[in-house]
């Protein structure tokens, strides 16, 4: 059977449209599950190094922030785990098998996001300019880069923060902490993929002022309802205390700023080009 040619963007009804994003949809998930698929071959890696790593109080995160209030002459800091007080157990009866298969899911995901933004490229690449659809490699490679590096810092920063300090804290002595591996599982997922997601802000700033829906004044003019926003996230994601949410904070207000600069720099683009034509 003859492959079916895609239709010029023009030419292209709702429901060509609907089709298309179908089949983006169909080629993103047969990528993430070949992923995951490929990921049970160092499931032990995942779970025991990767996943349970950041319970371990010798875990770089907590070496460095003991490290570092130590080098400022801060004593008895809660930075300076020696050991958590917990213990993770599974409650159910398939518990154990269904947080397995989504966290191989998890990382198909996090792993074949490249695949997925080349896909989304694909869709969207029609309604763009041919030169603007020659820099599929640098959107492909900027965008993997910045959810990436979300990704680490979330891992990095962002659950070591959580676990210590939900790993340390109790009201009483009587009181043993016991997290169910749903809970545990959960804020690890949650963590990765909004920390990745997050740091794609300047690429969907990017977007927006492509659309006209964003200037680099309106972002300018409503900086501190931003920093507001970015501050109740920051408290969302992490512990309610004040150091940990101004760690998390500061990447993105960060962010926040690198994209006026993008937002500004599209719109320049634009006029130069009106001015051309």
């Amino acid at each position: 059977m003859a492959k079916k040619e895609r239709k010029p963007i023009g030419e292209m009804s709702f429901l060509d449209h609907l089709e298309e994003l179908r089949w983006l949809l169909v080629r993103s998930t047969i990528a993430i599950i070949v992923i995951a698929g490929a990921c049970y071959f160092i499931d032990d890696y995942i779970f025991d190094t990767i996943i349970f790593g950041p319970k371990d109080p010798n875990f770089i995160t907590y070496r460095f922030f003991c490290e570092l209030t130590h080098y400022f002459g801060i004593q008895d800091s809660y930075a300076c785990v020696t050991e958590f007080k917990f213990i993770i157990q599974n409650t159910e009866v398939g518990g154990q098998f269904s947080i397995y298969l989504w966290m191989l899911i998890t990382f198909g995901f996090i792993l074949g996001f490249p695949y997925i933004l080349w896909e989304v490229w694909r869709f969207i690449s029609p309604a763009l300019y041919k030169k603007e659809r020659e820099n599929a490699a640098y959107f492909i490679i900027i965008s993997s880069l910045l959810f990436f590096i979300g990704v680490l810092f979330g891992y990095f920063i962002v659950i070591p923060l959580s676990i210590n300090f939900f790993g340390t804290f109790n009201v009483s002595n009587t009181i043993v902490n016991q997290f169910t591996i749903d809970s545990y599982i959960g804020m690890i997922k949650t963590s990765l993929i909004a920390s990745g997601l997050v740091f794609e802000m300047p690429i969907i700033i990017y977007f927006l002022t492509k659309l006209g829906l964003v200037t680099p004044e309106f972002l300018r003019k409503h900086r501190r309802i931003a920093v507001v926003i970015i501050l109740v996230v920051a408290a969302i994601v992490t512990p309610p205390d004040i150091p940990s949410q101004v760690i998390v904070s500061i990447p993105m207000l960060i962010l926040y700023e690198v994209s006026i600069i993008i937002s500004a720099v599209v719109i320049k683009k634009q006029k130069e080009n009106e001015q051309i034509s």
